[in-house]
């Protein structure tokens, strides 16, 4: 039975998209498993890693659930990370977000 997941953004450069992903999470990687792979837990059973794989970089993509997206909005602005701000998408609103490698990061909620 499967229990959790690990989402996963595959990057060029590890320190500068740590960098960036920190500045996102809001926090420090909760785990470096192995080298050249970082990882944030984001909730009990999921978290996104990141990879260093030059080779299949700026292929990923994220979609993650915000509980308030006009804060996240703010709050990443501040943080330095561009954005156009809350858009519809369906049900929902979604905040689009690009990472320096171009993996794209769609934060989605109300």
């Amino acid at each position: 039975m499967i229990h959790g997941i690990l989402a996963q953004c595959t990057v060029t450069d590890l320190d500068r998209a740590e960098r960036w992903y920190t500045r996102l999470f809001d926090r420090e990687p909760d785990a470096r498993s192995m080298s050249g792979l970082i990882e944030w837990h984001l909730g009990n059973g999921f978290g996104v890693q990141v990879f260093s794989e030059p080779d299949r970089a700026s292929k990923s993509s994220l979609v993650l659930e915000e509980t308030d997206l006009d804060a996240a909005a703010a709050r990443l602005r501040a943080a330095d990370i561009g954005h156009e701000g809350p858009q519809p998408g369906g049900q929902a609103r979604i905040l689009q977000l690009t990472d320096p490698d171009g993996n794209r990061v769609v934060l989605t909620g109300t």
